[in-house]
């Protein structure tokens, strides 16, 4: 049985499909519309009563093209393929050569739709292009991503499945907030319905998403980005809290905002508290930051901290040690 859509909408369909693979026969275009034979032809029929000239060639080696002097009809893309595109431009996608994928599927509509000698030049460059991958994203699916996002506009609540990184899974019924991509990874800011608490979820570890019928109404003046960067900074195993000889005026700029919640002590000092699981990459972080400062508290943090300036003092030994070992 044929799927139920417009004529129009068949019509459109089928003058993609003949411009994507010219010499498509009357059975290979009715077995990708999902349609018989006989309705394959009846939308050709409509495209050339459009005055769209589809030419067709008899023979073994024949099948449906376009000709010359035709007027392209405004492109049209699917959710998914209008959200990968913007994923790529976001997070650097590596699936653009891969006509399967979605942002590969929509940038060889973009290409069908430039000028010859234009499209040639791209198409090589799609073709030719090995980028580098970037090992920390994470990048979901385009079709979990949309529904999020839809979920976000509408305002409206869903259920999640979700895998942690240990491989627990569980579902949830969260307000989703915002959609948040930061440093290559792609979050779902939200509320906890059971915890009645802010949360951020990795949406490449969402599995199914269920878009439920009730609404919410997001936080006044809700900055996605700074709640996100909030949130990340608290609740993690290791607890840190460091003291800067400066005031928070003069560090604030240097602090990310990841690394805790920043309070001033008194006009010449300031203090961060925070959280982590890895007090290695903590401590790396206050060394970048160009301010004194010590670690009041935090024992693993501390430990992180001796061992790397042990490794720093290993590292450049005083003139005197370089010349006694040479």
């Amino acid at each position: 049985m044929e799927s139920e859509a417009s004529p129009t909408a068949r019509a459109l369909l089928t003058l993609e499909l003949i411009q994507g693979s010219p010499g498509i026969t009357a059975d290979r275009l009715a077995g990708k519309l999902g349609v018989s034979e006989r309705a394959a032809r009846r939308y050709v029929s409509i495209l050339r009563e459009a005055e769209v000239p589809i030419e067709s060639v008899r023979g073994p080696y024949g099948g449906y093209r376009v000709g010359r002097g035709i007027r392209l009809p405004p492109l049209v893309f699917t959710a998914t393929e209008a959200l990968g595109l913007v994923m790529a431009v976001l997070d650097g996608h590596h699936e653009a050569s891969d006509a399967t994928h979605p942002v590969g599927s929509a940038l060889g509509k973009i290409m069908r739709a430039l000028p010859e000698p234009v499209a040639a030049q791209a198409e090589a460059v799609r073709r030719t292009t090995a980028p580098a991958p970037d090992r920390g994203a994470a990048r979901p699916e385009p079709a979990t991503t949309t529904a999020l996002v839809q979920a976000c506009s509408s305002r409206r609540g869903v259920r999640l499945g979700y895998r942690s990184e240990a491989g627990s899974e569980w579902v949830m019924e969260v307000d989703p907030w915002a959609v948040v991509v930061r440093h290559g990874r792609w979050y779902l800011l939200c509320r906890s319905r059971a915890a009645d608490a802010t949360r951020a979820y990795r949406i490449d570890r969402v599995g199914d998403v269920e878009i439920l019928d009730d609404t919410f109404s997001p936080p006044a003046e809700l900055d996605p980005v700074a709640a996100l960067e909030a949130h990340l900074a608290v609740g993690w195993e290791y607890q840190a809290d460091v003291v800067f000889d400066a005031p928070v005026s003069a560090v604030a700029r240097c602090v990310p905002r990841t690394l805790g919640r920043l309070e001033p002590l008194d006009a010449g000092a300031s203090r961060l508290v925070g959280s982590t699981s890895n007090p290695a990459w903590y401590v790396e972080q206050l060394v970048a930051i160009p301010v004194g400062f010590r670690i009041v508290a935090g024992p693993e943090l501390r430990s992180a901290a001796r061992r790397l300036g042990q490794r720093l003092l290993t590292a450049s030994p005083d003139a005197d040690s370089v010349e006694a070992g040479g």
